[in-house]
């Protein structure tokens, strides 16, 4: 799904004018990207929560020569998705719990 899709099932499911829905869906994205630009976490009830972190830096290597470089530090985002949006994805998650972790 793209961005222009989502702008018409809320035109479509909402009524309101293609241009105004355009206008709500850049202007949410735009608030998520300000809050992570500024290292803040974005929390979306039901949904998930998004968050950058640092990576430090490591050594990788190129598939293609097997020569090893070094991959510099770097600050990465990440999602976690909600509870309920992991079990409505996949009706049998359960989540891990202390005794599962201790099998791994």
């Amino acid at each position: 799904m793209t961005k222009l899709d989502i702008v018409e099932v809320l035109h479509r499911k909402s009524g309101l004018p293609k241009k105004n829905a355009m206008q709500i869906v850049e202007t949410f994205f735009e608030i998520i990207r300000e809050q992570l630009e500024r290292g803040e976490e974005v929390k979306l009830a039901g949904f998930g929560n998004f968050t950058t972190r640092q990576k430090s830096s490591r050594v990788g290597r190129n598939p293609r020569t097997m020569e090893e470089v070094t991959i510099s530090q770097r600050e990465v985002i990440s999602f976690h998705p909600s509870h309920i949006l992991r079990t409505r994805i996949d009706p049998h998650h359960q989540g891990t719990t202390a005794e599962q972790q201790s099998a791994s």
